[in-house]
């Protein structure tokens, strides 16, 4: 289990949290000139998509749920209610239009051998060619990570070493004090 739903499973009580994701069909994701697929590249993501349910998100969040059925729980929203938008991915910081919409942002990071490793555990459809960590992921991980260095700040970096259960606390602590601030504004 991810630490965005570890968030929301222990973090979203009286709170409505919202989750999106938007890839490109695999037909449209470009390939590089050793015919990788290149997912680690905004192309690759349905930016536009995305801003558009967003913006629809932020206009009214509990039409946005309905609409989706994300929130089936979901009754009558009280004055006390915070509505709560987690994008995650891994070029998110690196689209400033988007960027600039964050109130939080957290970037997990781990050495490459770690990275290597957990990948390879993975199944994903397609699975990945050989020689695609290294002739591709990391090379991008590299070039989108020191894009992201340059040009975004407030960040909070997480040791994606440590426990997931310590990550889980640092990270629902801030989440949760952020959610009482808002409350506590309006």
């Amino acid at each position: 289990m991810t630490l965005l739903f570890r968030l929301y499973y222990t973090a979203h009580a009286g709170n409505y949290f919202c989750f999106v994701f938007f890839l490109q069909d695999d037909s449209v994701v470009p390939e590089d000139n050793n015919g990788f697929k290149q997912y680690d590249m905004l192309g690759a993501l349905d930016m536009d998509t995305m801003m558009s349910d967003i913006d629809s998100w932020r206009k009214d969040p509990e039409r946005f749920m309905r609409q989706r059925d994300l929130n089936p729980e979901l009754t009558t929203a009280t004055d006390t209610d915070v509505f709560v938008l987690i994008v995650e991915g891994f070029l998110i910081f690196n689209y400033r239009p988007l960027n600039e919409l964050f109130d939080r942002r957290y970037f997990m990071e781990i050495p490459y051998d770690v990275c290597k490793r957990r990948r390879s555990v993975r199944v994903y459809k397609p699975p990945d060619p050989s020689g695609y960590f290294d002739g591709h992921v990391w090379p991008m991980y590299l070039k989108n990570r020191q894009e992201m260095d340059i040009t975004v700040s407030d960040i909070v970096i997480l040791d994606g070493l440590k426990p997931k259960e310590e990550l889980l606390a640092a990270v629902c602590h801030d989440v949760c004090e952020e959610i009482e601030r808002l409350r506590e504004k309006d």
